[in-house]
């Protein structure tokens, strides 16, 4: 059931804009968020917050509560029945939304204090859809590096009617990966205006993730072939495969599996050859891994995800192509 954690006399009013925030067992980075909203420069009576807790976490609606008591936030809290992804959790904060405008923002995010008054100064102006400037903080007080766009979802505000219009988010993309580019290119399939707001600041505060980390968020690679599959142009337009670091990842895979044949084929030339192309492109990856200070073990968890991520990398690859049955590789 959909409960509202704060209601006072002034709330009772619609608000002009709804925030989503989508959260899983963060509830200390939730409270951050949740501060950060609460300074904005707007008056509080302008929006209301929706929080959906995917992981139906006792801890987290308590942040959600003593928050809304604490800095007179309007937050109404949703438990979901069970986990089901950042996609559908904002789904159903979007379509419970009380404004006709819709931001959303993630637990781990802190909007800048002109967060809302920039993007509603905006919209009175006929935006249809913004999208924020999302940085990642150099210092502990100030941020500075920009953060990729695909990360859309952290900083973008919509017209409700326009959510309503391409439905939503697809709910096939149950983890957090390019959810949020099948958004933007449903929105552009629309023939709507998706534009830019650097002024609508964010800082994408993540925390740092254990060391294999990277190894574990290889899977999210199959919901390439799935979005691939949805929308192949645009795909093709925004999303280039087979540049980069990707391509490493193959001639990596190919370069070794050159060598074994050659091995095994009393070949000792072409197994030297696809051992060393494999052993230079590791090594690269290796030295791009390179912490800024290196402790002999962070220096074998370095060189672990060097060797494993091709592997990894191209067999989620792979399995969201079989999958999905997109052969987009």
């Amino acid at each position: 059931m959909d409960a509202c954690l704060r209601i006072t006399t002034t709330t009772l009013m619609t608000p002009q804009l709804s925030i989503v925030i989508p959260t899983y067992k963060r509830p200390g980075l939730l409270r951050a968020c949740l501060a950060a909203l609460a300074e904005q420069t707007v008056s509080l009576m302008t929006f209301e917050v929706i929080v959906v807790d995917d992981g139906n976490d006792p801890p987290t609606a308590l942040a959600a509560r003593q928050m809304a008591q604490q800095t007179g936030l309007t937050v109404r809290y949703l438990a979901q029945p069970e986990r089901r992804g950042p996609a559908a959790a904002r789904n159903r904060g979007w379509r419970v939304a009380l404004a006709p405008l819709v931001a959303f923002t993630d637990d781990d995010c802190l909007p800048e204090r002109t967060w809302l008054a920039t993007a509603l100064a905006q919209f009175e102006q006929g935006a249809q859809v913004l999208t924020g400037q999302l940085v990642m903080p150099t210092t502990a007080h100030r941020a500075t590096r920009p953060e990729t766009p695909t990360s859309i979802t952290a900083n973008l505000f919509c017209r409700r009617n326009v959510l309503e219009f391409v439905g939503g988010f697809d709910e096939a993309f149950d983890s957090v990966w390019r959810e949020d580019r099948e958004l933007q290119f449903k929105i552009i399939r629309a023939g709507i205006g998706i534009s830019p707001c650097p002024e609508a600041v964010v800082i994408h505060s993540t925390p740092p993730g254990p060391w294999y980390a990277p190894l574990r968020d290889e899977r999210r690679n199959r919901y390439d072939a799935l979005l691939y599959k949805r929308h192949p142009q645009l795909f093709r337009e925004h999303i280039p495969l087979q540049t980069g670091r990707v391509r490493r990842y193959y001639f990596s895979i190919i370069a070794l599996m050159g060598g074994a044949i050659g091995g095994l084929l009393g070949q000792p030339q072409v197994a030297l050859i696809g051992l060393a192309v494999w052993s230079a492109l590791t090594i690269l990856l290796f030295v791009e891994r390179l912490p800024a200070q290196p402790t002999p073990v962070t220096l074998g968890q370095a060189l672990l995800t060097s060797v494993a991520t091709p592997f990894l990398s191209v067999y989620w690859r792979l399995h969201g192509a079989v999958t999905y049955r997109a052969w987009y590789l």
